[in-house]
């Protein structure tokens, strides 16, 4: 008897589930193309990669320059006094934290690409969101999926992708 209510009760959930799963409308986006066909993305990331080239360098450099400490303080040492190998000791580890400090200064978890980028990608990542709620709105769209992001994603109609609508919301060509 047990049994035969749980199947019962089953359906019933089944059936209700798969009511209610045709009245929602789902559309995909694909991010990643979407971003692509953005000139104010590419040129963000142009900014992004130059800022980033540059900064490399100065840690490079800053590296370079302990190392060459370094190699003459290892040349220079047998000459040296106690205090004089304590002092480019010091000197050397000194240099050796500049360049830690400049990395996490530049590329650190809160350094400054992260808050350039921040600064950069974000506004363009708002308006991208704007468009997709706006395109939502519209064409009453209750669920849209990046699939881009989503790798369980096997198969998807071309019906449900809505990235062209996205970037024509946005004024892309």
């Amino acid at each position: 008897m047990k049994t035969k209510l749980h199947i019962v009760l089953c359906f019933i959930v089944l059936g209700f589930g798969t009511a209610f799963a045709k009245d929602q409308s789902i559309a995909y986006i694909d991010m990643s193309y979407i971003l692509k066909n953005l000139p104010q993305y590419e040129q963000a990331n142009e900014q992004l990669t130059m800022l980033s080239k540059r900064w490399q360098k100065e840690i490079d450099a800053a590296q370079q320059e302990a190392r060459v400490m370094a190699t003459n303080y290892q040349t220079e040492q047998i000459f040296l006094s106690e205090s004089m190998r304590q002092q480019r000791e010091q000197e050397i580890v000194k240099k050796e934290q500049e360049v830690l400090e400049l990395k996490r200064k530049y590329f650190g978890q809160d350094g400054e690409l992260y808050k350039k980028r921040e600064a950069l990608i974000k506004p363009i990542q708002d308006e991208i969101y704007n468009a997709i709620q706006d395109l939502a709105g519209e064409k009453r769209i209750d669920l849209v999926k990046d699939r881009s992001a989503d790798p369980s994603l096997i198969y998807m109609s071309s019906k449900l992708d809505v990235s062209d609508q996205v970037l024509q919301k946005l004024g892309a060509k």
